[in-house]
């Protein structure tokens, strides 16, 4: 196990290493930023899917559902970051409340 973490340290070094041998003008281009943008976006929700509906192997529909569908409602109404967290927690802690688990 010992030597799988080292070679996933050097591993990870290297890659940030090879992100500073980059030309700038290659990270100057807007194509690059927005393929990057992108690329985080489409990150970070899957991530949260991923949390959100997952536990295991299985896929499960809890309270997590309805904190991220409340949330999402949140954003589309343009609510700032912090109403959009409460609002999800919120939602999960009234499904929990209701016996949903």
């Amino acid at each position: 196990m010992w030597f799988w973490l080292l070679v996933a340290a050097a591993l990870a070094y290297l890659t940030k290493l090879l992100g500073y041998l980059v030309p700038a003008k290659v990270l100057a281009n807007p194509r690059m930023s927005r393929v990057a943008g992108t690329l985080t976006i489409g990150l970070l929700a899957s991530l949260t899917v991923v949390n959100a509906a997952a536990s295991g192997a299985s896929l499960v529909l809890d309270a997590r559902i309805g904190a991220l569908v409340a949330a999402g409602i949140a954003l589309w109404l343009k609510a700032p970051f912090l109403v959009v967290v409460l609002a999800g927690a919120a939602a999960a802690a009234g499904l929990r409340l209701l016996g949903w688990p």
